[in-house]
């Protein structure tokens, strides 16, 4: 969650809402995407960037706004002259832990209730830690939960649609709960599976074996399947790790490498390598 006082919320810019589409059937969770109308020509967000949400609450805890930051899920465009942006907005709930009281989604709720047409606040952009390596020949192990597809859509569509003559694999891990749920990677929307180089790209879903019970979803076992080639490039000084979704995802990532690496000090040392190299980041919530 974002929190007010580390974002400049002050330069605020209007945006229309042209679209909304929901992408999850009705009897699973609520996913929408939402195409945005920027109305400042101005307003400039890239793929390795994200851009906030300012709704107005009720002033509780002495927050006027509340703000929340979301990736692009498309390559940033422009329509007559004005920027257009695409964002993945789950619809959230929670029960309270001591009151048993549902609280609804402050941001979630609001965007998935917009119309086309309606206005939103937006403010940004802001850097994301995901930046598209200099060399042509890394590679990039890419691993999404949920909405956290969003950034990564973006990012390989960057990569093969501008960047282009990429010589290092691409893997990407997307989790979702059901495979009526997997976004992108489906029969009506599968561009992730059908778009890209099939010589460097590759994508691999995993799901949860019980989606009704909430189960885990099994994204350590989608991993540990492919171990041979994920330690070979763990191996090479020039692969990358990005990790974007639900902050519970560590633990399961931590202990899937931990397994294919040989053991958990083996995984701790090849981690630590990583993000000393700024070859690992993370976005998650």
């Amino acid at each position: 969650m974002a929190h007010l006082a580390d974002f400049d919320i002050e330069h605020k810019f209007t945006a229309k809402v042209k679209q909304t589409e929901r992408m999850t059937p009705p009897e699973t969770d609520e996913v929408r995407e939402i195409k945005l109308e920027v109305q400042d020509p101005a307003f400039d967000c890239k793929v390795d960037q994200s851009f906030g949400v300012l709704v107005k609450t009720d002033g509780s805890f002495g927050n006027k706004y509340h703000h929340r930051l979301y990736s692009v899920a498309d390559l940033p465009d422009r329509e007559n002259g004005k920027p257009m942006l695409t964002m993945l907005v789950k619809r959230c709930s929670y029960v309270d832990e001591f009151n048993g009281e549902l609280y609804r989604g402050v941001a979630s709720n609001y965007l998935c209730d917009r119309k086309p047409g309606d206005e939103i606040t937006i403010t940004g952009p802001f850097k994301l830690p995901f930046e598209v390596p200099e060399d042509k020949t890394a590679n990039l192990i890419l691993i999404g939960m949920g909405t956290g597809i969003a950034p990564f859509r973006a990012f390989i569509k960057h990569i093969y649609k501008n960047v282009q003559d990429w010589k290092g694999k691409i893997r990407l891990f997307y989790g979702a709960r059901s495979g009526l749920e997997l976004l992108y990677l489906n029969d009506k929307n599968g561009d992730l599976t059908n778009y890209y180089d099939k010589d460097t790209f590759e994508a691999f879903h995993a799901l949860s074996p019980r989606p009704h019970w909430s189960d885990p979803i099994a994204l350590d076992a989608a991993i540990e399947e492919r171990a041979a080639e994920i330690v070979e490039m763990l191996g090479k000084t020039n692969t990358h790790v990005y990790v974007a979704g639900y902050e519970k995802v560590n633990d399961m990532l931590n202990k899937a490498f931990a397994n294919i690496m040989g053991s958990k000090e083996k995984w701790q040392i090849r981690k630590a390598e990583l993000v000393a190299g700024r070859k690992w980041a993370e976005v998650l919530y």
